[in-house]
């Protein structure tokens, strides 16, 4: 049985940085891309960034350039999200999802298992 587990979220400053971190169980990250969304009150599931396998490729969407970096650690089996310049609109719950391929992907349906999300309150 596959799992993904987020921790690391919690209330931060805005400018504050947090890292939070994707645990996974039942299947080796090593073969998979890895991505992060964020969900927002009221709001669609949006992308936030995501590794590829070989962890060469990053992408990240426009709001979180600059600010955000991903990175994953295959020994641990687990995914960072390494958030600094917190602003408030950073509030959301954050979601890792783990996708079959090597290739990194930006829509949610491209991805196979997902964890169950984390709390990121940035306060302003």
């Amino acid at each position: 049985q596959v799992q993904l587990v987020e921790s690391g979220g919690g209330l931060v400053q805005a400018g504050g940085s947090l890292r939070l971190s994707c645990a996974a169980s039942g299947l080796s990250i090593s073969e998979s891309a890895m991505g992060w969304f964020r969900q927002a009150p009221g709001k669609e599931r949006a992308f936030v960034g995501a590794i590829s396998r070989g962890g060469g490729l990053t992408p990240y969407a426009d709001s979180v350039k600059g600010r955000f970096i991903i990175s994953r650690d295959n020994a641990k089996n687990t995914a960072y999200l390494h958030m600094s310049k917190l602003i408030f609109e950073d509030t959301a719950v954050y979601y890792c999802a783990v996708r079959a391929r090597a290739s990194p992907a930006s829509t949610p349906d491209e991805y196979d298992y997902w964890g169950q999300g984390t709390q990121v309150t940035v306060s302003s």
